[in-house]
């Protein structure tokens, strides 16, 4: 019976936050595939699916779309632990449509402000042409960007503890050893709190002190 009762509570959580996990499903299946290719080809497949200046300059709909069903590195199982921590809280918190806003802005704009930074690299000298086609896919802008705007869903003060968390996380690579990468991940958590008009009539913001007395209780 507890498994059972197990079973059931997870199936609602999922079926609570179906775009995340109809876009982790996809995520699971390009990861397979990918598993199934030489290195040699993996790296060319991937980078006709980049968002890198190329891709964006020739076929952007395609690049932003194609680059956000693709992982770097092969491994799927990290993703499913982000997806449920953080993409399917924001679902159900803010709704699918607007959950998806969110990811799409994060997605798009932290794209084109890296590549943008890139290009301008690229025309002062600092970065070689070939950076035009260098590999730039997945789903972490989208990611950091939710995890922004998720800033609203708690309650204050532990809301400004949260938000000094996430911007430590994400400034520590940049101050270290910046990467347009890094650049983007940074600007994408900024998107994403930009975001704050979408959270408004979202309900009350999560308290964790009283999720605390609840479970003592």
């Amino acid at each position: 019976m507890r498994l059972k009762g197990a079973l059931g509570a997870a199936a609602a959580y999922v079926r609570s936050a179906p775009g995340t996990y109809v876009w982790l499903l996809i995520l699971f299946v390009t990861t397979v595939a990918l598993h199934h290719m030489s290195p040699e080809f993996e790296q060319n497949f991937l980078r006709r699916r980049s968002t890198n200046i190329h891709e964006l300059s020739s076929n952007p709909l395609r690049a932003f779309i194609t680059s956000a069903m693709w992982t770097a590195g092969g491994r799927w199982l990290p993703y499913a632990v982000l997806y449920t921590v953080f993409h399917a809280q924001a679902e159900r918190w803010l709704g699918t449509v607007r959950w998806l806003a969110v990811c799409a802005a994060a997605h798009v704009l932290a794209t084109l402000v890296s590549e943008g930074a890139l290009l301008r690299a690229i025309h002062d000298g600092l970065a070689p042409f070939s950076a035009v086609n260098r590999l730039d896919i997945g789903v972490s802008y989208a990611l950091a960007g939710v995890i922004g705007v998720l800033t609203y869903r708690i309650a204050v003060p532990w809301r400004y503890a949260y938000l000094a968390a996430v911007l430590l996380v994400f400034a520590i690579p940049l101050a270290a050893s910046p990467t347009f990468t890094d650049f983007g991940h940074f600007i994408a958590v900024l998107i994403g709190l930009a975001c704050c008009p979408l959270t408004r009539g979202r309900g009350k913001p999560w308290n964790p002190k009283e999720t605390l007395a609840a479970l003592r209780s």
